[in-house]
Formats: C-alpha cells, structure tokens, sequence
C-alpha cells in the first residue's frame, strides 16, 4: 500500500495522475513495469524498489569488500538502480540509437517514466512470421555503431562504467558449479575444480584485457523492438541496458546469437558473425576464438542462473530453455581450441545431465 501511494504521487509529479495503468508481465528481475495511457499518449512507467536488492559495485572496491557486498558487486551489476537505466539511456541516444527518452525521473525513489517503444518485441515478431534475418542484421548494425565509439569512465549523470572484470567474470562461470548439482545428479571434485579453473583462467584474462567498448548485457530478442518507421541502425530500440559495463566485444554478440529463449540457427549465427566482421575489419580468427570461448562462458553462466531460478526460486519454466543453451555449447566446441573444455564437461556433465 505504500508503495502504491508513492507511485501515484510520483505520476502526479510527473504530470501523468490521471493515466490509465496497464501493468505488463514480469521477468526473472525485481522490476516491474506499467503503460500509462493519457489523452491518447503512452508510457512506460518503471518501477525499481531499491530495497529489494543488494548494492551495486563501487567503483573502488576490491575483491573482499565486492564479496562482502553481495552477488551485484561480484558481477557488477546495477542492482537495478533506476539512475543507471537513465546514464545508460542518455549515452546510447547520443550514439544515435533509440533508447527510450526518459520523460520524468525520481533515481532515489527507484522509478521513471519513460518513452513507449511500443510492442513489437523482435521475439513476438518472429513468432508470428516476421522474417528473422533483416531484424538481426540490424542489431548487429546497431553493435557495429555501439562498439565504433570509445565510452567514457562515467556515464551521463555520473552513473560509472566499470569494467567487466576477472572477478566478474569469475562470478559469472562460478554460478554454474553451484547450482548445477542442486539441479541435475553431477558432482565436481577438486580436479575437477582445478581443471575448470585452468580452463577458464586465460579465456577471463582475454575477457578482462579487451572490455573496451559499452555492453548492454541483455541483448536478445525480447529485449529489441523494432521500429521500421526510424532509420538505419536508429530500428533497434534497446530495453533492459541498465546492468552496462565495458567488456569484449564478442558479450553483447553472444548474448544475441546464444539466445536462451529462442533458436538462432548456426546458419543465421554464421551469418551475423560475417556481417559484423564485414564492418569492423576485426582479425577473423582471433575475434572469432574470443566469440566462441567467451560465448561458452556466457552460456555456461545462464545456464547457472537457470538451475538457480528452478531449484532456489521456484521457476521451473527456466529448465525449459537449457537444452538449447547445450546446443549452443556444443557449437561453440567445435572450435579446436576449447577441446579441453569440452573434455571436461564430458568427463563431468554427461549427456543424461544435459537437459
């Protein structure tokens, strides 16, 4: 009740009272949002209780006090904080690309009401026959723009962008050896454990060595909207940025092409991966040896979060998603040098374990 009376002072303020509230469905997040309908104008309201989370990172903390913390300043994420969709909206419209304008905030109160990007989620259109390609070759347009500009230290409004680091990245692979044994019947000894630390050492150096451009984190088909009415790389509108770091190039391309929810096709993934590599100049082989090891830890860390949503949460839709996150896996073993990883996840993960 509270909160409720908070928002609507909050929408008074920002001169929305009088709106209809839609609310939309949730995710696996502690956000929640509404559309506000006002004399024939929409909205979004975003609605972040600050309470609900643990602290973001601080820019100087080391690896005891990240710990002592909490999971968001391991992983170095926003915990959600509203000033940090905002910096983050404000820098990507700057690029050119379509972030929502932020219409009225309140950081402190943990909401915002923001632009209306509309419905036509790239994962809803595709399911109802839209043609899958020239939607991912404009996302891979809009990282092409995204990762030509050199970002800043600290976003706009002074919201910083930290690095995605060892420790992070450290954080990400580890989720995986905590939950996986409380999801399906496996168990790691210490080799096993040494092992999967050998492995992953030099592939986080590589991660930690080349984070220099903005990675939105969560990029994937149901959180693009596509607006053929803008144009160029300007079609992508981009939800859900606010967990932002500077990391590889290859994170946000993983994210799209290694997409949980739905199937990317080796033959669509190959084909993006082209079309970037088109546009940047980036060097084939060492860019694509990044993609696929990186890709592997990125996989291997949603499918931690999702053995933590069905045996901790109570969300057992999440195991839906994870035989496509092994498909993916596999995928990213045919290059030669993750042979030794994938020796050590058919030593330690057999196939029964993989669903």
């Amino acid at each position: 009740m509270t909160r409720d009376l908070e928002i609507a002072a909050f929408l008074a303020r920002a001169g929305w009272g009088a709106a209809t509230r839609d609310r939309l469905p949730g995710d696996a997040s502690t956000r929640s949002y509404e559309r506000l309908t006002l004399d024939g104008r929409n909205a979004m309201l975003m609605n972040q209780p600050r309470a609900v989370e643990s602290e973001p990172c601080p820019p100087d903390a080391d690896a005891a006090r990240r710990g002592a913390l909490g999971y968001n300043a391991l992983a170095r994420l926003a915990a959600g904080r509203v000033d940090a969709f905002v910096a983050c909206a404000r820098y990507l419209k700057s690029l050119g690309l379509s972030a929502p304008d932020i219409l009225y905030a309140e950081p402190e109160a943990g909401l915002a009401v923001l632009e209306d990007l509309g419905d036509a989620l790239y994962a809803r259109l595709i399911q109802t026959g839209t043609p899958e390609a020239p939607l991912y070759e404009t996302a891979i347009d809009a990282l092409v723009r995204l990762h030509a500009a050199t970002p800043p230290d600290v976003l706009p409004g002074g919201w910083p962008l930290l690095t995605y680091d060892d420790l992070a990245l450290k954080t990400a692979h580890g989720i995986f050896i905590e939950w996986m044994p409380r999801f399906r019947p496996v168990s790691f000894d210490a080799a096993a454990l040494d092992a999967w630390e050998a492995m992953w050492a030099p592939i986080r150096a590589r991660g930690e060595a080349d984070a220099d451009v903005f990675c939105h984190r969560d990029y994937h088909a149901e959180n693009l909207i596509w607006l053929p009415e803008r144009s160029g790389a300007a079609r992508v509108g981009l939800l859900d940025f606010q967990d932002a770091v500077k990391a590889h190039k290859a994170w946000d391309l993983s994210m799209l092409l290694h997409d949980a929810r739905r199937t990317v096709s080796s033959a669509l993934e190959g084909a993006c991966l082209e079309r970037y590599l088109a546009a940047t100049g980036a060097p084939r082989a060492a860019f694509l040896a990044d993609y696929h090891a990186l890709g592997a830890l990125n996989i291997v860390r949603i499918l931690g979060i999702f053995a933590r949503l069905v045996t901790r949460d109570g969300k057992p839709r999440y195991a839906a998603f994870m035989p496509r996150l092994w498909t993916y896996l596999d995928r990213c073993f045919q290059n030669p040098a993750l042979c030794d990883m994938k020796a050590w996840f058919d030593a330690y993960v057999p196939e029964e374990a993989r669903t």
